[in-house]
């Protein structure tokens, strides 16, 4: 779909079609209705900045970014994408990757106000994946900064545990694994022990790669690593981490359904992390 982005006699036929699916974005939010994302037809999709996503099921889905101002219905039926994380990994998780484009489309255009070498005025190109500077011409691409997260264990058997922490902004009970962003020149894997290290004092030796998920909140690629410690003495840094400890498959279990211990769910990659070092989803409440 990439050379589509650029066919403006394609794009203004899909405009046209019925069929189209169309995605509202009200700055970075989005409007569920009857508990589900809504799509809308594009007679019913206002004037904004257009956004191709791509197709699915044979069917061309755009999006349209507006300002908040410019949308309909009360200011608080607008939600971030968190908050429809649960009701797509439920019912719609293949609309996951055109919801993440979505957002993170509409994150980059809302902090990319202004060209970084002259500082004039930027207007989209490519169906909203191109920025170009009206002064100097210089255009703009989304860029995605990588950031890894890490399932950290020790031990063996009955008595492996997977290491978890808590961010000094959650509530007590909720837990999930350790991430952190790649620094400059560093590579993934020295990204991973880095961060480890840097918050909860725990050496990390040996280091897998398990996965990815885009997750633009704002503008993030989250990069799922597994790793195995060298040490397991815990010493937090205070800062982002509040607590960590050492979770065994029995205790993670018995703390899940006594409810002292709520951890991510749905799509995200930490849930899958979790889980796939558990053996299946944990029984209790958990958070998206």
């Amino acid at each position: 779909m990439g050379l589509r982005r650029t066919d403006d006699a394609w794009l203004a036929a899909c405009m046209a079609d019925p069929a189209t699916r169309v995605l509202v974005v009200a700055g970075n939010r989005l409007r569920p209705v009857d508990g589900a994302v809504e799509w809308v037809g594009p007679d019913r999709a206002p004037d904004g900045t257009l956004v191709l996503l791509g197709e699915a099921d044979d069917v061309v889905h755009l999006a349209v970014i507006v300002a908040p101002r410019d949308t309909a219905g009360a200011p608080e039926e607008w939600v971030p994408l968190r908050s429809v994380l649960s009701v797509l990994a439920e019912h719609a998780p293949h609309q996951a990757p055109l919801l993440m484009h979505a957002i993170g489309l509409a994150e980059w255009h809302h902090a990319t106000r202004f060209c970084p070498r002259c500082g004039g005025t930027l207007v989209s190109r490519a169906a909203g994946h191109e920025l170009r500077c009206t002064q100097c011409d210089r255009a703009q691409f989304p860029r995605t900064d990588p950031a890894v997260i890490m399932a950290i264990t020790h031990g063996e058997g009955d008595d492996e545990a997977i290491l978890l922490g808590r961010n000094t902004a959650w509530p007590v009970g909720r837990w999930s694994t350790l991430a952190g962003f790649c620094e400059p020149g560093e590579t993934l894997e020295d990204a991973v022990r880095r961060e480890v290290d840097e918050e909860v004092g725990v050496r990390v030796g040996e280091v897998r790669y398990f996965g990815s998920q885009p997750w633009p909140l704002p503008s993030s690629l989250m990069l799922g690593f597994t790793g195995r410690a060298l040490t397991t003495d815990i010493d937090v840094d205070g800062a982002e981490i509040e607590e960590a400890r050492w979770w065994t498959r029995a205790d993670l279990a018995a703390a899940a359904r006594a409810g002292e211990l709520v951890v991510p769910r749905g799509i995200s990659i930490s849930s899958s992390l979790i889980e796939s070092w558990y053996g299946r989803p944990l029984d209790g409440p958990g958070w998206d």
